[in-house]
């Protein structure tokens, strides 16, 4: 075989050098796919949230004398300050620590606001009658079961929502004279849930 110049030796390595490097190249670009990614910006859940108040927080009703035949009324206003709306339910208990059942004795009544004038409230006394008995009630029940889910007589408010209620107390007057000198006092609890799945 007969043998070539210095220079032309060169030029024929540098061509099949060339000719490796761009198969290599093209092996690789053939194993290759197209992609591509995106992302969504973050994703954010925040839970609502069930918030019951009650005005006033103090006594609802008071009366110091009470004889046969009086009573004591006063309103209370019940307020969904939560993001969801709610239903709930109003439960009493009460005592007879001098033991003279004056709690017994004594007829509480629950009605709605006035129809008549509600912008004064309860001065008329003649919304819905929600409740009427002793103070304590069957199981200490009021308006509707604090039970989870929903229970008859249950109070439903929207979110942000607010209603009044009306309590009045009554000793009737057919009372004994062995109620003389008693004293009761009753503790209202307003119990609230979720309605929504619930």
């Amino acid at each position: 075989m007969p043998t070539l110049p210095r220079r032309t030796r060169v030029r024929l390595a540098a061509s099949v050098l060339l000719v490796l490097v761009l198969v290599t190249a093209w092996s690789r670009d053939a194993l290759a796919a197209f992609t591509a990614q995106s992302s969504t910006g973050s994703t954010t859940v925040s839970a609502g949230t069930v918030q019951l108040s009650i005005n006033p927080t103090s006594a609802v009703m008071s009366y110091t004398g009470m004889l046969p035949g009086n009573s004591v009324t006063n309103s209370i206003v019940v307020t969904n300050s939560g993001s969801a709306a709610l239903r709930y339910a109003i439960s009493s208990s009460a005592t007879n620590t001098d033991t003279k059942a004056l709690k017994d004795q004594l007829v509480l009544t629950v009605k709605s606001v006035d129809v008549t004038t509600p912008a004064t409230p309860c001065d008329n006394f003649d919304g819905s009658q929600l409740y009427t008995g002793d103070l304590d009630a069957t199981a200490g029940k009021l308006v509707g079961d604090s039970t989870q889910g929903a229970q008859t007589g249950d109070r439903a408010l929207s979110a942000a929502a607010s209603e009044t209620l009306c309590f009045r107390a009554t000793l009737p007057l057919a009372t004994s004279v062995t109620y003389q000198g008693a004293t009761t006092t009753a503790t209202f609890a307003f119990t609230s849930e979720q309605t929504a799945n619930n």
